[in-house]
């Protein structure tokens, strides 16, 4: 009887158990909690938290990310149902389908209307270059580099398209940072801005956005598309999809292609994308050193980006006569609608009559084009 109950604890996943599970096993407890708690991006941290939970109940028990095998008579054992899944993740398809998604919610007229605020969503792409020279001081290779730099730009779908080419390795880490850098922009932001703004900057008040027509906005995505893949072609598998999205969206006619692309394949990918990447994360990858040290260049990556776009902002200030509210500069990071909404928080705390969203969305678009060039021009000059 005791050899059978020992033959059976063997088979458990309590036998294969290590500290590092339980470990990540608390990661994923901790990041239900904020999500639900706090409210911070529920919907990509509770899907990364389970796929953590997947991933670190000993696989050789579970055999849910077990690869398949050819049998020496030609058959075939399929392999578990979150290795098929994770396929999605690790050839780069799931980012082009969350990047559709995106464009089909997306309003570009904000953008369109006041077109000067683009160059705050590039501004704010050099805190990705400044982290990408800091990891190489770290001595991370030039793709190794590049892909821990992506991180500031706040766009997680972006940072793991990068891993996936450059340091699939380094997946794991560099795509919960992003996401968690992402869940943490209303308590990050709002100090950074104020630090760096004064009190009358906050109030400034800016016109509001000339009206866009409908055919500014349908010849937009096509032009962007066009000219953004002949300059940097790389980033076309990212850009393309956004501006098709958007297109779908504004043409007008074609509303069941804008809900598929918008709920249905966004949603869906989402789910399947941060599931993926949570099943990524296995103690023995995880948790490491390495693991750390790009922990704390995200947080940098993601900090020198809002301080780029606000200090551009104050720059451009200087040599307009129609002065911008600095706080829409913080919104340069790819984080969509989140950092437009918190600078708007930001500017009514000291003017509840100041309405900037609108203004803040032009950077915060911006933000999402610019970062996926800069992935385009790291891939053209690093693969």
């Amino acid at each position: 009887m005791l050899d059978q109950f020992a033959l059976f604890f063997q088979s458990t996943g309590f036998a294969q158990l290590t500290m590092g599970n339980i470990f990540m096993l608390i990661i994923a407890g901790v990041l239900v909690y904020v999500a639900v708690k706090k409210d911070a991006e529920p919907l990509l941290l509770i899907p990364i938290a389970f796929g953590i939970i997947f991933s670190n109940i000993p696989l050789l028990a579970t055999g849910v990310l077990a690869e398949p095998q050819v049998l020496e008579n030609g058959g075939l054992v399929p392999g578990g149902f979150l290795y098929y899944i994770k396929q999605g993740l690790d050839l780069g398809i799931y980012p082009p389908l969350i990047f559709l998604g995106i464009g089909a919610l997306t309003d570009f007229s904000f953008m369109l209307s006041y077109p000067i605020t683009i160059f705050l969503g590039g501004a704010a792409q050099i805190g990705v270059y400044l982290t990408f020279l800091l990891a190489r001081a770290f001595h991370f290779t030039f793709p190794e580099a590049a892909a821990i730099g992506i991180i500031g730009g706040a766009d997680g779908p972006t940072s793991i398209y990068l891993a996936t080419k450059f340091s699939p390795d380094l997946l794991p880490i560099i795509a919960i940072s992003a996401y968690s850098y992402i869940a943490l922009i209303p308590i990050l932001q709002p100090p950074i801005s104020k630090l760096l703004t004064t009190k009358d900057e906050r109030k400034i008040r800016m016109k509001p956005p000339r009206k866009v027509s409908k055919t500014e906005k349908i010849v937009f995505p096509i032009i962007t598309t066009v000219i953004t893949a002949l300059i940097v072609p790389q980033s076309l598998a990212l850009v393309g999809p956004l501006m098709f999205g958007n297109l779908l969206r504004e043409v007008g006619n074609v509303k069941r292609l804008v809900e598929a692309a918008s709920k249905y394949i966004l949603d869906t990918t989402t789910i399947l994308l941060c599931l993926s990447v949570g099943a990524s994360a296995r103690a023995d990858v995880f948790l490491s050193p390495k693991s750390l040290l790009i922990f704390g260049m995200g947080a940098f990556a993601f900090v020198t980006c809002i301080i780029s776009g606000i200090l551009f902002a104050k720059l451009m200030n200087l040599f307009l006569k129609d002065k911008i509210n600095p706080l829409i500069g913080g919104a340069g990071v790819s984080a969509v609608p989140d950092s437009a909404r918190v600078a708007q928080k930001i500017a009514q705390e000291e003017d509840p009559t100041n309405f900037i969203l609108m203004h803040a969305m032009s950077p915060n678009v911006a933000g999402v084009i610019g970062t996926a060039v800069a992935a385009g021009m790291f891939l053209a000059m690093l693969k």
